[in-house]
């Protein structure tokens, strides 16, 4: 049973955000997190992001995928708009840092990030956003837009009895190196993306 296990305030570059460490066990050093804006209204129809850990990519900067830049982008519309951002933990697509870098070393030899995954045994994409949705229920939140490109966050929403007023992209320019990566987003995983 997903409950809350700690709350405190962080201050960002963005604004002031309550945290909450949501998990099964005390114990969990990796716990789900749930940042929520300080002037977020629960009552009302909340913004809402569901972002998976993406350690190179947020902490270092990484140039291989776009999440650092999402994150970034969802915090300050947040800061400004009111809402929550749901940081599930599910480093590469839910394969974990070591798989993930074994997958760009394949992707080095000309592989895909698809090819990549399938190639180690490993799901193209192995995330759930079931806890995300049970998140949502836990701080009791009804209605919300929720910031995203990826139909799957959309199709978790189906039938939890929380209402989906609206989708809101969330898209980021690409550069030279992800470029190839956001194309398979949108054509392998029907990623809404309008600009690549």
């Amino acid at each position: 049973m997903m409950k809350i296990q700690a709350q405190s305030n962080i201050p960002t570059d963005f604004g002031v955000f309550s945290m909450y460490a949501i998990s099964e066990n005390e114990s969990d050093w990796n716990p789900h997190l749930a940042l929520v804006a300080q002037n977020t209204d629960f009552n009302k129809t909340v913004n809402v992001r569901f972002h998976s850990e993406c350690i190179t990519g947020e902490i270092f900067h990484s140039k291989k995928c776009e999440c650092g830049q999402q994150l970034d982008a969802a915090m300050k519309f947040m800061a400004e708009n009111g809402g929550v951002i749901i940081y599930l933990r599910q480093e590469g697509r839910n394969i974990g840092i070591i798989n993930k870098l074994k997958a760009y070393a394949l992707q080095e030899k000309g592989l895909d990030t698809v090819e990549a995954n399938l190639k180690l045994g490993l799901p193209a994409d192995g995330r759930n956003f079931d806890v995300a949705v049970e998140i949502l229920k836990m701080l009791e939140i009804q209605k919300i837009n929720l910031l995203t490109n990826n139909p799957d966050k959309l199709r978790s929403l189906e039938n939890s009895g929380i209402i989906l007023e609206n989708r809101l992209p969330l898209e980021i320019d690409s550069n030279e190196v992800n470029e190839s990566y956001l194309v398979k987003k949108k054509d392998y995983f029907g990623h809404l993306l309008e600009r690549v």
